[in-house]
């Protein structure tokens, strides 16, 4: 629920306003804090557009600091990330005392802080100053139309706030078949005025927020809630047509809701485009679409899309103070952390703030299968010896050094395990070897867990690593070896810090 509120992009657009080891400072802390209780991905998702198109500094500045921020930050807690519950499901598989949600939050919150220090010392040499893409892959011409009834009308577009819209971008005005290409802030809005938009098309739920503005699927009586995108094929009947001569509703039970053209600027109504092989249109579908046999004929299918819905003010705020409460309490020891989420969840379908349908589109089921999949793999592990086994052979290489160099090893081979493949495969390889390790050696097995929980999120040398490293890595116009010279520090860093403190809050 709290991926609906606007919170995190609203804060966004303040953060850039400083020098620019400020700038590093302020997104850094905010990405940290924020992913302590989201989903990093969710995260990544909300500061990645207002980072990406802050003029001041270029994305390739500000993208890979708010990721690895993010990573850090979801050590922070027990719902930092997936990785840390899966974790704690080892722990409960093994017979052992679970984690609360504040138990990483020592080790973590000096994590963090190195984190931070390293980013605003060295990122401002470390990383580079790329230009910017002038036309992004997620960038569709859209438009609205303001009806008569519509409280924009005898306003500017100023007044109006249609000039700072999050990720879409006014580009000209249609007024009576003449075409403004330049919208000033001070045009006033006339009824019928067809206002055309450049950006991410999932965002088309901003429009909705001014009163009397209709999006063409809209006038269709269409929903955008689910969106699908198509490509024109080069032997499609379209080719040549505008979307209005084509009859489009009729023939597709359809209606085009955005339109890209690679290489090329668009201009005009929507309606007034004339289609083109390899043209990419997003499309607001009726039932019967799928079934329809000229689909197949004329477009190829490339995914479904979700339109972004967000809470208004007062509900985002009733969403996180809730959520803050229910925290507290599992924090105090009055329920368990699932007991208090299952309750949050029944009342925010009560309040109609979510519904079963958006659960099943969000609910991560390959995630959950993924987790369980883990258990018993661990489980195979444990019970057959093969952790044993492995373990003795690394605890050969570790026996000068004792307790404290198995741990060593452990968190070692762990963060090298993270960088090559997903922090959730990295935990599950990794977890059954640590607890091995504290087996034989007859030590407290909770500092091997801690050391696996924070070396899994200790993916910065790669793009691959860490699905978040990956999604920045178009925006910010970033290489291999970017990731490399800006994790290097960090990791030695984390490294560092990790396992000084891990025996002091968890002891051998």
């Amino acid at each position: 629920m709290l991926n609906k509120s606007r919170f995190l992009e609203q804060l966004a657009v303040r953060l850039v306003n400083g020098g620019y080891r400020t700038s590093l400072l302020k997104v850094s802390l905010v990405a940290c804090a924020y992913s302590a209780f989201v989903n990093n991905t969710a995260v990544v998702a909300s500061l990645l557009g207002p980072l990406r198109d802050m003029k001041r500094y270029p994305p390739s500045r500000l993208l890979l600091p708010m990721v690895y921020a993010v990573s850090v930050g979801g050590v922070l807690t027990l719902v930092g990330t997936s990785t840390n519950l899966l974790i704690n499901g080892f722990l409960l598989s093994a017979k052992l005392p679970g984690l609360r949600i504040f138990d990483p939050f020592p080790v973590g919150a000096a994590l963090c802080v190195v984190t931070v220090l390293v980013i605003v010392a060295t990122y401002p040499w470390l990383l580079p100053s790329r230009p910017r893409s002038t036309t992004a892959a997620t960038d569709y011409f859209l438009e609205a139309e303001v009806r008569p009834d519509s409280r924009l009308i005898g306003r500017s577009i100023a007044d109006n706030g249609l000039r700072q819209l999050d990720q879409l971008f006014l580009v000209e005005l249609i007024r009576g078949g003449r075409l403004i290409p330049t919208v000033e802030p001070d045009e006033i809005i006339a009824a019928g005025d067809v206002l055309v938009f450049s950006g991410d098309v999932t965002r088309i739920d901003v429009l909705t927020r001014f009163h009397g503005l209709e999006s063409f699927s809209q006038r269709e009586g269409l929903l955008t809630e689910n969106l699908v995108e198509v490509i024109v094929t080069s032997n499609s009947t379209l080719v040549k047509q505008t979307i209005k001569e084509a009859n489009f509703r009729s023939q597709f039970d359809a209606a085009v809701v955005a339109v890209r053209r690679a290489g090329d600027r668009l201009r005009g109504k929507i309606g007034s485009i004339r289609l083109e092989a390899g043209d990419v249109l997003v499309l607001a579908v009726g039932h019967d679409f799928h079934r329809r046999n000229n689909v197949a004929k004329n477009f190829h299918v490339l995914s479904n899309r979700t339109v972004a819905k967000f809470l208004d003010h007062r509900k985002s705020l009733l969403a996180l103070g809730a959520f803050v409460v229910m925290l507290t309490g599992s924090a105090m020891g009055y329920y368990p952390l699932v007991k208090g989420l299952a309750i949050l969840l029944a009342g925010f379908l009560a309040l109609r703030m979510t519904s079963l349908a958006e659960l099943r589109r969000n609910v991560p089921f390959g995630l959950i299968f993924v987790i369980a999949s883990s258990l018993v793999m661990a489980k195979v592990m444990m019970d057959t010896g093969a952790a044993k086994l492995i373990a003795a052979r690394i605890l050969d290489l570790a026996t000068p050094w004792g307790a404290y160099g198995a741990l060593v090893a452990v968190f070692l081979m762990t963060m090298t395990l993270t960088e090559m493949m997903t922090n959730n495969a990295a935990a599950s390889l990794a977890f059954p070897i640590a607890l091995g390790m504290a087996q034989h050696l007859g030590v407290n097995p909770m500092p091997f867990a801690m050391a696996v929980l924070y070396a899994a999120s200790a993916s910065f040398m790669t793009s691959f690593g860490y699905q978040t490293n990956l999604m920045v890595m178009g925006p910010g116009g970033y290489r291999e070896t970017d990731y490399l010279k800006a994790g290097a520090p960090l990791s030695i860093a984390y490294a560092v810090t990790a396992l000084l403190l891990i025996p002091k809050f968890f002891p051998f």
